[in-house]
């Protein structure tokens, strides 16, 4: 069956998927020879390609004699898919914490409200998320607000499409301590620091900035294990990670740089190549932020079981 849609009459299918996709369901549809006079083609190629979009089960039309042909059924899905058009593919960081677990989730549910899908990765390190926006990998990513801020300066072709508010992304950054008998930070640190983390990198090297400290290079998925064992004396890392705070006493930044930047890390944004904003806005359509981050609310506060 979908052999037939590399046909003439498949490709009159796919113009005319698009064409439904608009039209809500009780709408009556244009009559076969106004497709036929739009599309420059036999009355009869078009009939046969709404035959296999029924065929297909992607819509269902009802006759109502001089009243017309009627949509009165239809698989959103399966008509975006006959109609070429692929849904958003994002990238996303790891979900170690109950808030992202929330943030993903609410992507996902939230174009499910709208008869959507979308297709999430995830992946650590903000660069390496905008890195598969700049190389057409991803449709968009999700990163902090100063990761953002700072990309843009360097690649104008990047821009900010959404925004999601303060404490989306992370609820606070803080330092972690391995020794629970310290109570600031020190010169003679070993300090934990992830150059593919812009937030915790800038964080890091803000707060401990003139200081005699000696740097670890690390993978933040190795700050726990690195902190227990007390290979490291102290990281920056984020109070979402219920596994570190358990285990760690954290204390707040003192640079004044560290916390300026501490405010940028809290929102979440989502950035895309602004060459395609068009076209990712029509995927996105009327998805509502707003859902989104109801969706990742109710996913920390336990109300919701996470999917995605």
């Amino acid at each position: 069956m979908w052999e037939k849609l590399y046909s003439k009459n498949g490709l009159t299918a796919m113009y005319i998927s698009k064409e439904l996709l608009k039209l809500e369901i009780g709408t009556k549809i244009p009559r076969v020879a106004d497709y036929s006079e739009k599309l420059s083609i036999g009355r009869g190629t078009v009939q046969i390609a709404l035959g296999l979009l029924e065929e297909l089960k992607a819509i269902r039309l009802e006759s109502r004699g001089h009243l017309g042909t009627y949509l009165v059924d239809k698989d959103i899905e399966l008509l975006r898919e006959i109609a070429g058009i692929a849904p958003l593919t994002g990238s996303m960081p790891l979900p170690y914490s109950r808030k992202y677990e929330g943030l993903a989730t609410g992507m996902v549910e939230a174009f499910e409200l709208t008869g959507k899908k979308i297709n999430l990765s995830y992946m650590r390190g903000g660069l390496n998320r905008i890195e598969t926006v700049r190389t057409k990998r991803s449709d968009f990513s999700i990163v902090s607000k100063m990761t953002a801020d700072n990309s843009l300066s360097k690649y104008p072709n990047l821009k900010i499409i959404k925004k999601l508010g303060v404490n989306s992304y992370v609820s606070a950054h803080k330092i972690f301590l391995a020794d629970s008998n310290e109570t600031t930070i020190r010169n003679g640190m070993r300090v934990g620091v992830d150059m593919d983390s812009t937030d915790q990198m800038e964080l890091t090297f803000s707060e401990f900035k003139g200081m005699n400290i000696e740097y670890v290079y690390i993978n933040y998925m190795q700050l726990f294990d690195m902190l227990d064992s007390q290979q490291l004396d102290a990281a920056v890392w984020s109070m979402d990670d219920k596994r570190i705070t358990k285990a760690f006493k954290s204390i707040d930044f003192q640079s004044k740089a560290a916390k300026q930047i501490a405010e940028d890390t809290s929102e979440a944004v989502i950035i895309i190549d602004s060459d395609r904003e068009e076209e990712i806005a029509e995927k996105w359509g009327n998805v509502e932020i707003k859902d989104i981050l109801a969706i990742q609310k109710q996913v920390e506060s336990g109300e919701k079981i996470p999917r995605y």
